[in-house]
């Protein structure tokens, strides 16, 4: 049965796309390649998916398209017949939001909303979109569970990510559609983005650059390894949304609903301070950072911390991979694939 990854040149769009290869799950990919970041690595990211198929003998079609053009995504949906669709293709970044909102409009609501369109249309059985850890905006009261009101996003990015939940919870209301809501707490690894901390700090490392230190240094993020990330996709496409039996509308619970529709925390659960972030980073190169120390950036939080407890409670898994482990595989991966 074949998948729709939708961001499938993304950094975690092309991991699941590798892992469903691997096992043997066709996978057609639609992304739009934009220069938001450096194409060329999501071209190689591409070709990487491209060798795979072919080792693995399974079928890996890129499209690319943006989700915008509602015309063609509908002749894709009638072409492939799919049931299970991965949306995890948006404009990303909180920064990037500020400078350019209308981006974040076109693709995190109209192409969206356009996806649930044809999920609805074509009878999609199971549909699995990215939320963010962003949505928690001025939240302070940690860890983050998924039962607490997200009403107070402090970025536009996060605002998009909240809109989601909130259509494709009506999409399940009225056509009975399965979805699920994925909150990602700050991913990384290998293939990982340029715009993100862990590249910034590594490339500006080795090159002998200051790295800047926002709020200086007086944050903490929930990191989240990529393989964690995927092995919980991949058992979520085998277990959709359903409707929660037992809700209760006088009291309404924010993670579940009487419509077959769900959010889930995807993160380590165990907040890292970023000075020990950065620690382990110079670790894993051998290299002392010069340290440039910065106020607090619009739009951004202090701290993150997941409560994972539903998701493991759903899936029967919780992310665990160390921050020393995973910053080591990414910076293997850089030297390797930056030869340095």
């Amino acid at each position: 049965m074949t998948v729709l990854v939708t961001g499938a040149a993304g950094f975690i769009g092309f991991h699941l796309a590798k892992r469903l290869l691997n096992l043997k799950v066709p996978v057609v990919g639609y992304d739009n390649v934009n220069s938001y970041y450096d194409p060329n690595l999501k071209r190689a990211r591409i070709n990487q998916l491209e060798l795979i198929s072919k080792e693995t003998k399974t079928n890996f079609t890129l499209i690319k398209q943006n989700l915008e053009d509602i015309s063609h995504l509908n002749t894709i949906f009638e072409k492939y017949k799919f049931k299970k669709v991965v949306n995890l293709a948006a404009q990303a970044g909180v920064r990037y939001s500020i400078e350019n909102p209308s981006a974040y409009i076109q693709s995190n609501i109209v192409g969206f909303t356009n996806i649930l369109e044809c999920c609805r249309n074509y009878n999609v059985e199971n549909f699995i979109y990215a939320s963010s850890s962003s949505v928690y905006g001025g939240n302070t009261n940690l860890p983050f569970s998924e039962k607490q009101g997200v009403n107070h996003p402090v970025s536009l990015y996060a605002s998009t990510k909240r809109a989601n939940e909130l259509i494709a919870h009506s999409y399940s209301h009225l056509y009975n559609l399965p979805a699920i809501g994925l909150r990602f707490f700050t991913a990384y690894g290998p293939w990982g983005r340029p715009d993100m901390a862990l590249f910034i700090f590594t490339k500006s490392i080795l090159e002998g650059e200051p790295i800047r230190i926002f709020n200086h240094g007086k944050m903490q993020r929930d990191f989240t390894y990529v393989d964690d990330i995927i092995e919980s996709l991949v058992r979520l496409l085998n277990k959709p949304a359903v409707p929660n039996l037992s809700f209760k509308t006088e009291m309404p619970d924010p993670s579940s609903s009487w419509a077959p529709h769900k959010i889930f925390n995807i993160g380590n659960s165990n907040p890292t301070p970023l000075m020990e972030y950065i620690k382990e980073i110079e670790l894993a190169l051998g290299i002392e950072a010069q340290k440039q120390y910065m106020p607090m950036q619009p739009g951004d939080v202090v701290a993150t911390e997941s409560d994972t407890s539903s998701l493991s409670s759903w899936i029967g898994f919780k992310p665990s991979t160390s921050v020393k482990e995973g910053v080591k595989k990414f910076i293997d991966w850089y030297r390797i694939y930056y030869q340095k």
